[in-house]
């Protein structure tokens, strides 16, 4: 599945669907009220192995860790400009989003949608290395269950952050 227009995602309804997060909870972000910020990315390597191979010639691949960073240092900020959640996403397994949490010192849940069912059900840009299929840098702003605004490309991952605090400031 290769998507590049994100146009049609807007003022979409979230399929109602559980996504597993690193606190060990089921979460339906249809089911949110208020905004939500998911910060969808490719994936964290793990911390004794390098990226996989060619990734760094993958446009967008490489800033996984600096964007959940910024999340993370910019999270009070956030919710004082009116988000109710952060999330991070990715196709990765809870297991693994669990380590690079804690590693990470992040003060919200990861989410993964290891099945791609978030992904197929919304049609989200992804793209294949490594025998994975993994989602492009997206982020999306969720009010009451519906796509409210989406970030696509993210061309900077440590700018994302504060990006999403100017979007939210001004609207």
């Amino acid at each position: 599945m290769i998507v590049t227009d994100t146009k049609s995602l807007l003022g979409m309804k979230l399929p109602a669907l559980k996504l597993r997060t690193t606190n060990a909870e089921m979460i339906d972000l249809s089911a949110l009220q208020g905004r939500t910020v998911v910060y969808a990315y490719p994936r964290t390597s793990p911390p004794n192995e390098g990226p996989i191979e060619g990734w760094d010639l993958i446009p967008g691949a490489r800033g996984c860790t600096p964007q959940s960073c910024a999340f993370r240092d910019h999270f009070g900020e956030l919710k004082a400009v009116g988000a109710q959640a952060v999330f991070g996403l990715s196709t990765q397994s809870t297991a693994f989003q669990a380590e690079a949490a804690e590693r990470l010192h992040l003060p919200f849940a990861l989410l993964s949608d290891e099945e791609l069912e978030l992904t197929k059900a919304m049609e989200l840009p992804t793209f294949e290395a490594g025998g994975m299929v993994l989602l492009k840098r997206l982020t999306m702003i969720i009010k009451d269950g519906a796509m409210e605004h989406v970030m696509y490309p993210v061309s900077d991952p440590a700018q994302n952050a504060e990006d999403v605090i100017a979007y939210l400031k001004q609207s």
